[in-house]
C-alpha cells in the first residue's frame, strides 16, 4: 500500500483543496461545527454545494452557526441538530432521527485536558466519552445512512497528542489509575485513529472509508484548560489551515477510496515506532494496529450497549 502524497502542505487552505470540487447533492454532518475548525470545515463544504448539518451540544449555538454559514456561503441547505457526545442517549436520539443518505461524516468535536476527573452521563471518563465513545456510537448508528450514500467518507479528528499514549484497555475510565488530564486526552485521540482503521476494515465493502487526521496546532476554545496554545509559533496554523486536512479527506478526488490511514498537513503521515518527543509528528504504530482497533471496537460496542443502535451496525 503506497503512501498518499498530495500537492498540498502545511500552508494550504480549504480554498486550495476545494478548487474544482462540487459537492452538490451530497450531505455532510460535522460535529462541533458551531466553532473553531469544525465551523470552518462546515463553511468550506457548504461553499462547494454540500447540504451541511451542524451538530452542536447547545441548540442555539448550532442554529446560530448554521445561519452564519448559510449567509456567508449563499447555500440555503445548512441546518443543525442537537447532539451531546458525552451523553449516549443524546447520541442515540440524533442517530435515530437521521433520514436519507449521509455522504460525509466529520467527527470533529472534542475537549482537552479537563483538569479534574469528570464522568459522562453514563459514567465514562469525560474526554474518552466526548472525543471517542460518543463518536463511535454516532458513527455506528449512522452506518445505514453512510452505506446508502454509496461512497461515504468518515473523517475522525485526532491529534499529535496520540503519540504520548496507546489506549489502556484495562482501565479506559481511570478507575484504578491516578487521573492525568493529558494522558486521558492522548488515549482518547489514539482511540479516534483506531475508529477510522476499524470502520474501514468492517465497512469498506459498503463503500465506506474512514481516515484520521491531525489538524495541527490551532488556537481555539480547545485549549481553555491548558492556558493557551503551547506549540512553537512556527508550527501554529490559522483556523482555515487547520480545517484543510479534514476538508481534503472529506471532499477531494485524490482521497477517493482511501481509508484506514492518518493524515497531517494534507498528506499521509509517517509511522513512528517510538516517541518523536514533544510536538512530534507522524502516527504511532499502535494507533494503526488492526488487532487493537478491532478489540477497541468490540469493547466500545459493549460500552454503548450497541443493540440500541441496531446490532447490525457494529458487526
Amino acid at each position: 500500500m503506497s503512501k498518499l502524497v498530495t500537492p498540498f502542505g502545511f500552508e494550504s487552505t480549504t480554498s486550495d483543496v476545494l478548487r474544482g470540487v462540487d459537492l452538490s447533492g451530497k450531505t455532510a454532518l460535522i460535529t462541533g461545527a458551531n466553532s473553531g475548525i469544525g465551523h470552518e470545515t462546515a463553511r468550506a463544504l457548504a461553499s462547494v454545494g454540500a447540504a451541511v448539518v451542524v451538530a452542536a451540544r447547545r441548540d442555539r449555538a448550532g442554529s446560530d452557526a448554521a445561519a452564519q454559514i448559510a449567509v456567508s456561503t449563499g447555500n440555503p441547505h445548512v441546518s443543525n441538530i442537537l447532539l451531546d457526545l458525552a451523553d449516549l442517549e443524546s447520541v442515540a436520539r440524533a442517530a435515530a432521527g437521521w433520514s436519507g443518505p449521509l455522504h460525509i461524516l466529520v467527527n470533529n468535536a472534542g475537549i482537552m485536558a479537563v483538569p479534574e476527573l469528570t464522568r459522562s452521563a453514563q459514567g465514562h471518563e469525560l474526554q474518552f466519552a466526548t472525543n471517542y465513545l460518543g463518536h463511535f456510537a454516532l458513527t455506528a448508528g449512522l452506518r445505514t445512512a453512510l452505506a446508502a450514500a454509496g461512497k461515504a467518507r468518515i473523517v475522525s479528528l485526532s491529534s499529535s497528542a496520540h503519540l504520548h499514549s496507546p489506549v489502556v484497555f484495562g482501565d479506559l475510565n481511570f478507575r484504578f489509575r491516578p487521573y492525568d488530564p493529558r494522558q486521558a486526552y492522548a488515549e482518547s485521540k489514539t482511540a479516534a485513529v483506531m475508529l477510522a482503521v476499524e470502520a474501514t476494515r468492517r465497512w469498506s465493502a459498503d463503500g465506506i472509508c474512514a481516515n484520521a487526521v491531525n489538524p495541527g496546532a490551532i488556537a481555539t476554545g480547545l485549549q481553555k484548560y491548558t492556558g493557551g496554545l503551547k506549540t512553537p509559533a512556527e508550527r501554529r496554523k490559522s483556523v482555515e489551515q487547520g480545517a484543510v486536512t479534514p476538508v481534503f479527506l472529506a471532499s477531494s478526488p485524490l482521497a477517493e477510496g482511501i481509508g484506514g490511514r492518518y493524515f497531517e498537513d494534507v498528506n499521509e503521515a509517517d509511522t513512528r515506532t517510538e516517541s518523536p518527543g514533544m510536538f512530534g509528528t507522524g502516527v504511532a504504530d499502535y494507533a494503526l494496529e488492526p488487532r487493537y482497533a478491532e478489540l477497541l471496537w468490540e469493547v466500545s460496542a459493549e460500552m454503548v450497549a450497541a443493540e440500541k443502535y441496531s446490532r447490525a451496525n457494529v458487526t
